[in-house]
């Protein structure tokens, strides 16, 4: 698994290996990434990024499984932070486009959770300098909460709160609109997604009273 200790994904490396063997070369160089990132050269990053960039978009498309997709989120989040912030938001729609993908097959899953825990992690990590994309993003998560199974409820869930911590006072114009949808899901028949909706629920922010 050395070889998967770099900087940028060792393409070569991880086109010889098997379908199994390729998503745990893939999951050790993201792990690697999520520590090597924090303490790279900030102009070796931004020298890199482009191709970091579509290394992780391939990952987010190749519908990677729980722990590869958080991996991913904090990952894709973590290059935009140390390394340049201004093509996030190319991100962001695409991560949006996936999400109002009409593909309700199974296989699109993966790829639409993935998605989801993108944004979360995105706006938790960017906040304010995504602040132009939130609402559009929000209403397109909140509209995706109505037709998703229990598990694209618990993501969704969870990437709102992380919207809303990464955005504070900001938030504001969207919190009835996240009210409605949270309130739901705390009955909701799923024990994870009651849970993730009451996090939503202790996440808000408000402007100081004057």
């Amino acid at each position: 698994m050395e070889r998967a200790h770099s900087l940028l994904l060792n393409e070569e490396a991880c086109s010889q290996l098997g379908e199994h063997q390729r998503a745990e070369f893939v999951f050790e160089w993201l792990r690697f990434l999520k520590k090597l990132l924090p303490a790279a050269d900030r102009v070796d990053v931004k020298k890199n990024q482009k191709c970091l960039v579509e290394q992780l978009t391939g990952i987010l498309i190749g519908s990677p499984g729980p722990p590869t997709r958080w991996l991913l989120a904090h990952c894709l989040a973590l290059l935009y932070r140390v390394g340049d912030s201004l093509t996030s938001s190319h991100t962001v729609d695409r991560c949006n486009d996936i999400i109002r993908s009409k593909d309700d097959s199974p296989s699109y899953l993966p790829t639409r959770l993935a998605a989801i825990a993108c944004l979360g992690a995105l706006y938790e990590q960017l906040g304010r300098l995504l602040v132009n994309t939130f609402k559009e993003t929000l209403a397109n998560l909140l509209k995706a909460i109505k037709s998703a199974e229990s598990q694209g409820r618990y993501e969704i869930m969870l990437s709102v709160e992380k919207i809303l911590r990464g955005l504070g006072v900001s938030a504001v114009p969207c919190h009835r609109d996240i009210y409605k949808a949270t309130r739901a899901c705390l009955t909701d028949r799923s024990m994870a997604v009651r849970c993730a909706a009451a996090k939503v629920a202790t996440a808000y922010r408000f402007p100081p009273s004057s």
